[in-house]
Formats: C-alpha cells, structure tokens, sequence
C-alpha cells in the first residue's frame, strides 16, 4: 500500500525546510540492505517526516521512466500506479487542442500537466484533498478545486475522467462497476457534454455502448489503456494508437480499407502491436502493409515485405506441429535458446521449453499458431526491422 500521507506531510515536503531535507537524503542508497540505515540518516535530517521524505524519494524513483519531471513531484504510491504515462498522457492533450478541458479525476496531475499546455483553459479537480494538495505542487499553474466527479461544477468543458479500479476478484472481464466512479454513473452526471475516459484496456465495447469511440493504446510495445471518447471528440468508432519513447507514433482505425485475404505462408511473420489487436484493427493493418493472413480468426500476419519499426520474424522452416518434430528441428539448426510466441493453440511456452531438451549455440523464435484446425510451427528468425 505505500506510506499513507497527510496534509501535513504535503505542506512540510513543498516548504523550503522539506525541500532541504530531500535534498540532503537525495544520496540515499535506499535498498532494502541500506534501509536501516537510511531510515537513521533521513531522521538526523527530517525527524518525524523522515518517512514521508524516504517513500517520495523512492517514489521518484520509480517514476523516473514513466513521468517527465518526476524528480520534482510529489506522489502517493498508489496514484503513481495509476498515473498516465507522460507520452500518453501528451498523446491524449494534443487531440483536445483548443478545447476548454476539466479534468475531474486529476489526482496528482499527471494528465493535467499535458492538457493545461494544449487546453484554451483548464481546470483539475479531485474529492482526495491530499492528492489535490500533491497536484497544487506539481502542476502550480493550473486551475485547481476540490470535487466530487459526480458532482459537476464547470460548464461547457469537454469532461476528462480517469476512474480507479476496483478488485475484480478474478473476472477476466473488466465491468463500468468495477471503476471508482463507476461508469455509468459518470455517464449520466455529464449526459450532455464531450467527454474522456482513461479505461482499462479490457473492458468489452458492448459494456460501454454510450462510446462513440473506442482508443487502444500502447507505449513501446505494452498495452496501457483504453480511451473512450464520446462526442465532437470522437473521430472514429476503433483506433489503435502505437507510441513510443523517442517520440514517434501512428494510429489506424476502421475508417481505412480492411480488404485483407487469407494466404499461404509468406517470407515473414508479423505479430501486430497489441494496441491493432485490441481495437480488432488487424485486417487494416494488414491491408495497409500489403500482408496478410494465414487464419481469418488468427492475429498473426504474413507477407514478403514487413513494415518498418517493427520486431517481424523470417520464416526459416514450417508445417505441422508436432513436439517431437519441433524438437528434432530445433536440435537439427542447434538452436539452445528460444523465444516461444502461441496464439489460437493451448500450449504454455513454459512448460513447452524444457520438453524440448535444447542444446546449441543458435537463438530461434518459434510461432505456433493454427491454420484452419491444423497447429502449425514456424522456425524463425527475429529481427527489429528500422
């Protein structure tokens, strides 16, 4: 759960004794092997906020990758989790360029840092008045109140909502009550108004049909949430965002061609981004590539030429899989170390590569996969094409 932080401990870490002492425990070691000794030196320095100090500096760290700005922010663990990736959080500003944006579930700022920098105007607001409090540090210029998400208190703003998750006790399936405010209830509290929210990515788009658009989008290849426009914001019914570190990123959406036929095996394989498969976009990407598929009802695509910023696989030998002519194979090209990708066969990859006895000196990667109702295996090679 993290350190649970007050009001007070908020106003001591953004006083100028509270930046001294972060400042003075910034060379920390901060392991868990350093810990006791680190808690003594933090008390020397902060006394009673020693652990308010200690938990932000590691919470920076942690933020490092993942917020710009980190080093200066203040965090509860819990809301950095939730926190919008920065590219991300970019990503969604720019498409509300211009527009008057009330980010209602602010939290520590995150989304709202990006939306004031695009926004004509801005407004944060959040019901956890010590998030509220973190916010006002991080975000100095922005326009901050506190308020309950149901509740609205601007008018004619497009509503950006980030609701927490809850428990799902196991269910694969996310449902609009399993979010904090649930869904439906922040639907009906902004029934007429242009609305975003940051969602999880595996929420089925018939539990949301009040969606006009359905955004998947992924950051250096993980899937990280699903945005849901609703309104004059919405500009297509699926797309997948593709985004990565260095600043570069596409979409695709079901507006653009999707003729994709079925075909034997070409020169490579492709495994589209999980941002594609997500949005259920991978005929138009197909199409838009000049690949195709091997199974209708099977993500993975084939073609002579892969696209380019993508980790494709070059088809070294293929047919039927069985596991004792994989492992043959595989001892035949002295292959010892093996990426194994599966999709629409019941095989675990780590219970699959011990069987395989392997021994070599060589590096494959074997997709198994079906065409039709027959399990195929292709031997390949990876590459990351530029």
């Amino acid at each position: 759960m993290g350190y649970a932080f007050t009001l007070d401990d908020v106003a001591f870490l953004r006083s100028a004794d509270g930046a001294e002492a972060l400042r003075a425990c910034s060379g920390l070691e901060l392991t868990e092997r350093s810990m006791v000794r680190d808690v003594a030196a933090a008390r020397e320095i902060a006394g009673a906020r020693a652990p308010a100090v200690l938990e932000t500096l590691l919470l920076r760290r942690k933020a490092a990758g993942k917020l710009v700005g980190a080093d200066h922010w203040l965090f509860s663990d819990d809301a950095l989790q939730q926190a919008t990736p920065t590219a991300v959080a970019r990503h969604r500003a720019a498409r509300l360029t211009g527009r008057d944006v009330h980010d209602v579930t602010c939290s520590i700022g995150a989304d709202l840092v990006e939306l004031q920098r695009t926004a004509a105007r801005c407004l944060g607001s959040d019901i956890d008045v010590v998030r509220l409090a973190m916010a006002r540090h991080n975000v100095p210029a922005a326009g901050l109140v506190q308020a309950d998400a149901l509740r609205p208190v601007s008018r004619g703003t497009v509503i950006v909502a980030d609701p927490a998750r809850r428990d799902r006790r196991g269910r694969r399936r996310w449902k609009p009550e399993d979010f904090v405010p649930p869904l439906d209830a922040l639907v009906q509290a902004y029934a007429k108004c242009d609305l975003v929210v940051k969602c999880a990515p595996g929420i089925a788009p018939e539990a949301v049909p009040w969606a006009d658009e359905r955004e998947v989008v992924s950051l250096d290849g993980q899937v990280r949430e699903a945005c849901l426009w609703r309104g004059t914001v919405a500009t297509a019914r699926r797309r997948a965002t593709v985004l990565r570190s260095d600043g570069t990123a596409w979409t695709v959406t079901d507006d653009e061609p999707d003729e994709c036929p079925v075909g034997e095996p070409g020169e490579w394989i492709v495994d589209p981004d999980g941002a594609v498969v997500r949005a259920g976009l991978v005929r138009q990407y197909a199409a838009r590539h000049g690949l195709w598929q091997l199974d209708e009802h099977i993500a993975y695509l084939t073609g002579n030429r892969p696209p380019p910023g993508t980790r494709a696989f070059r088809v070294r030998e293929f047919g039927r899989y069985r596991e004792r002519d994989l492992r043959l194979t595989l001892r035949r090209l002295a292959v010892g170390r093996v990426e194994i990708l599966v999709r629409g066969l019941d095989v675990d990859p780590n219970e699959l590569r011990p069987r395989l006895k392997l021994g070599g000196e060589n590096e494959a990667t074997v997709v198994l996969t079906r065409i039709g109702r027959t399990p195929m295996a292709f031997v390949c090679q990876a590459h990351r094409i530029p």
